[in-house]
């Protein structure tokens, strides 16, 4: 499945791109997040409660940023498992400045297996998309609460 889109945050751009990386934002604002813990090797530790359609399930995962290079772009690798499937994406996020703040773009491929998968690829890209424009909600009224 493949995902793109971007967001706006009136917020300038190495701010945003920091506070992206950083877990306890990122654990307060992401939906469903119940847990965000980093590890030794630079990764992240995952726990989200997560409801799409009638499948509704707790996932523990993996979360890594790779390919860094502030303020410009990172690429993030996520896999999680839990009793509904798995799930394994990829994505870049590219950011740039523009007269109202940063624009975050982001282009990636996710897959999903299990009960999760027999929702189907519209409702699951529905699903995502909602998810997505939560959490950039949040993490924009969060950011600016901050400032």
């Amino acid at each position: 499945m493949k995902m793109e889109g971007s967001f706006t945050i009136p917020v300038p751009r190495d701010i945003v791109y920091k506070r992206l990386l950083d877990p306890q934002t990122l654990a307060q604002v992401l939906p469903g997040c119940e847990k965000l813990e980093p590890n030794p090797d630079g990764s992240y530790q995952a726990e989200m409660k997560v409801g799409v359609a009638g499948v509704k399930g707790t996932y523990q995962g993996r979360v890594e940023i790779l390919d860094q290079d502030p303020p410009n772009r990172f690429r993030m690798k996520v896999d999680g498992q839990g009793k509904a499937g798995f799930l394994k994406g990829d994505a870049m996020l590219n950011f740039a400045e523009s007269s109202s703040g940063t624009t975050v773009s982001y282009s990636g491929d996710a897959q999903v297996g299990g009960m999760i998968a027999a929702i189907g690829q519209r409702m699951i890209q529905a699903a995502t998309k909602q998810i997505l424009s939560q959490f950039f909600q949040n993490f924009t009224k969060h950011i600016q609460s901050q400032s």
